[in-house]
C-alpha cells in the first residue's frame, strides 16, 4: 500500500471515531488483587509483600483514564511489616495522583487483611464476609516434656541474655513472655493507629475499645460498627459511581514463567516440597477464621 493510501485509511478510520470518545472517554477502575497471607510464608517465601506487589501497585495507578483504583481483599493477615508498608505505599500514590481508593473485601479481610483495607478511602464488603481481628498473636509449642520422656538433651549455647528467648525446648521464662507482651503491644498500638487515622468518626461502636481486642464481625456487623462503609461488591458498586461504561483493568504481579520452565528436576522437586509446607502454613492462617 502506498503512503498516501495509508494516510487515506489513517484518515477516514479516525473520522469515523466521535469526538466525544476523545474530550469524555470512558473511565477506567484499575483493580489490585490482594488475595493471600502477607509476608514471605514457608521455605518458599511465597506471600504477599511489598517486593512482590510494588510494580502492580504502581500499574494500578498509571494511566490518565483511571478514576479510581480497587484493591480487592481476601486475606487472612500475616507480617505487620509487610501490612504497614504495602498500605503507606498504597497511599502515597493515591495522595501523589489524587486518586480515590476504594477496598472490597471478599471471604476475609482480617487482622493484616483489614490493616491493607484500611488503606482506602471506603470499604465496602458482603454481608458475609470475616472483617476485622485488630490484634496481635504469637503462637509456638512447648517440647520440654516430650523430649524428657524421649531422653533428649537441649544444648543451647548463646551469647546474649536474651538470644534464646521463647525456646520451645525450655520452660518459659517470665522475663520472656513480659519482654514479647511489649513488643506485641508497641505492634497493636500501630494497628490501631492507622484504623483510628483512616476510618476515624465513622466509627460508631459504643466502645471503641472493644474495636481493638481481636474480635471478628461479619460484614453487616462491621457496618454497624463502622469498620466498612457499605456492602456491596466490585462491579455494581463502581458502575453506581462512574455509570456503565466504566472499564476495569485488573493488575497483579507477574510471574516469570520461562525460569519455571528452565528450572531443573532437581529445582522443581524442592519447589514442590517447599510449597506444601507453605500450604500448611496458609491453611493454618485461614482456619482461624473458618476458612
Amino acid at each position: 500500500m502506498e503512503i498516501s493510501n495509508i494516510k487515506e485509511f489513517i484518515s477516514s478510520w479516525v473520522s469515523r471515531i466521535p469526538l466525544s470518545y476523545f474530550n469524555d472517554p470512558d473511565p477506567v477502575v484499575s483493580v489490585l488483587r490482594l488475595s493471600g497471607v502477607i509476608g514471605q510464608v514457608g521455605p518458599a517465601r511465597s506471600g504477599l509483600t511489598l517486593d512482590s506487589l510494588e510494580k502492580s501497585i504502581e500499574r494500578a495507578f498509571s494511566g490518565k483514564r483511571v478514576k479510581t483504583v480497587a484493591l480487592v481483599i481476601n486475606s487472612p493477615g500475616g507480617s505487620p511489616v509487610q501490612s504497614a508498608q504495602i498500605a503507606r505505599r498504597i497511599r502515597e500514590l493515591a495522595d501523589e495522583k489524587d486518586i480515590p481508593v476504594v477496598a472490597f473485601a471478599e471471604d476475609v479481610a482480617a487482622s493484616g487483611g483489614y490493616w491493607l483495607a484500611c488503606a482506602a478511602d471506603e470499604i465496602f464488603a458482603d454481608a458475609n464476609s470475616i472483617i476485622g481481628s485488630i490484634g496481635v498473636v504469637s503462637a509456638s509449642f512447648g517440647f520440654t516434656e516430650a523430649i524428657e520422656k524421649i531422653g533428649v538433651e537441649r544444648r543451647v549455647h548463646t551469647m546474649g541474655k536474651r538470644k534464646g528467648m521463647l525456646d520451645p525446648f525450655l520452660p518459659e521464662d517470665p522475663e520472656d513472655i513480659a519482654r514479647l507482651k511489649a513488643i506485641q503491644m508497641d505492634i497493636h498500638d500501630s494497628f490501631k493507629q492507622m484504623v483510628l487515622e483512616r476510618r476515624g468518626e465513622k466509627l460508631t461502636a459504643p466502645d471503641a475499645d472493644e474495636l481493638f481486642e481481636g474480635d471478628i464481625w461479619t460484614g453487616s456487623q462491621a457496618q454497624a460498627l463502622g469498620l466498612i462503609d457499605g456492602l456491596g461488591d466490585l462491579r455494581p458498586t463502581m458502575r453506581e459511581v462512574h455509570g456503565e461504561k466504566v472499564k476495569f483493568r485488573t493488575v497483579s504481579a507477574k510471574s516469570n514463567p520461562i525460569k519455571r520452565l528452565l528450572g531443573s528436576s532437581e529445582d522443581k522437586t524442592r519447589q514442590q516440597v517447599f510449597s506444601a509446607i507453605s500450604v500448611v502454613e496458609e491453611w493454618s492462617a485461614w482456619k482461624r477464621f473458618g476458612m
